[in-house]
């Protein structure tokens, strides 16, 4: 199954989450998964923004100690292929964004971030995409992708 995950997916995969389990179980049955540079840099630019958090309330967010071993984990998966960087055509991935915007936004209420991973899995031709985001989830399955978590 080529399958193309979100935010949500990658952040229970590195931080126990509810949907840890769930994680766990797909990746122990697929062994790799393939992840853009954008959504990369949108895990460590949210596991940054909960350390900053915490400094200032440590209520909020996540310690730098918990941040820097999920940065660590992600960097040795990526050093053994567990997951995968994918190559992309960000012209394309833009502009069938634009199109998903277009399309979706004004009924849905999509965030760009959430437009751009879709529009990246679609650019991909990834027939599944992996969220624990409702309205993420909505959007894949409005563009006929599948969502079996």
């Amino acid at each position: 199954m080529k399958a193309f995950p979100d935010i949500s997916f990658l952040c229970s995969l590195y931080r126990l989450q509810i949907h840890s389990p769930v994680v766990v179980e797909w990746m122990k049955q697929h062994h790799s998964l393939p992840v853009s540079t954008f959504l990369l840099l949108e895990f460590r630019q949210s596991v940054r923004y909960q350390n900053r958090l915490f400094s200032l309330d440590r209520k909020k967010g996540f310690s730098p100690s918990e941040g820097a071993t999920m940065l660590r984990n992600l960097q040795t998966d990526l050093t053994t292929e567990v997951l995968e960087i994918v190559s992309v055509d960000w012209t394309d991935v833009h502009r069938i964004a634009e199109e998903l915007s277009t399309k979706h936004t004004l009924s849905g209420g999509h965030r760009l971030a959430d437009i751009h991973h879709v529009a990246t899995a679609l650019h991909l031709a990834s027939p599944v995409f992996l969220t624990f985001d409702e309205n993420q989830k909505k959007l894949a399955e409005a563009e006929d992708m599948s969502v079996p978590v």
